[in-house]
């Protein structure tokens, strides 16, 4: 797993043992982040259940200017942790130890850019969704980046436009935005 475009550009990244996270492979981040070029850099970025923290690193190294890490595993968040630190991007992150849907209800920040990779039908993707969308907590111009797995829990249509679909082997990623958006 690497840093693969911008200022931390071929730096490795680790991903924390077990299968209790499951790391976005580099070739499913390459293609998610050229579905999003449009709207990278962005201001503030929420990598939501980070897991590695490789979404957000990658965000901050195509120039976005902040992000906040919500990771509640606590091998998991050493690991986001280490991320950083290993890609340079420090001194542009928050990281809460936290869970993730107790994170949302906490938070009254706006996000222009959310990554949203919860553990796959558990019902977090949806609850998440409707939380964000309940909070504003996706600036006007924001977008949401899903990621699924193929035929599993997909984004609850009544919060947010789905702007663009993609299947990557295994993989389902959804572009979300406002629903006045186009």
């Amino acid at each position: 797993m690497r840093v693969i475009s911008g200022l931390s550009r071929g730096r490795k990244l680790i991903a924390p043992k077990g299968l209790d996270t499951r790391p976005t492979t580099d070739r499913v981040k390459e293609s998610m982040f050229n579905l999003i070029i449009p709207y990278i850099p962005a201001k503030n970025v929420l990598d939501l259940f980070a897991g590695s923290g490789a979404l957000g690193i990658e965000a901050l190294s195509r120039g976005s200017e902040h992000c906040v890490f919500v990771e509640f595993g606590k091998e998991a968040l050493s690991v986001v942790k280490q991320n950083l630190d290993l890609s340079k991007q420090v001194d542009k992150a928050e990281v809460f130890s936290l869970d993730s849907l107790e994170f949302l209800n906490r938070t009254s920040s706006s996000f222009d850019l959310i990554f949203l990779d919860p553990p796959y039908n558990k019902g977090l993707l949806t609850e998440s969704i409707r939380l964000i969308h309940q909070k504003n907590l996706l600036s006007e111009n924001g977008i949401i980046v899903v990621e699924s797995e193929v035929g599993g829990e997909a984004p609850p249509n009544d919060c947010f436009k789905i702007l663009k679909q993609a299947r990557y082997g295994k993989t389902t990623v959804f572009v979300l935005a406002h629903e006045a958006r186009r």
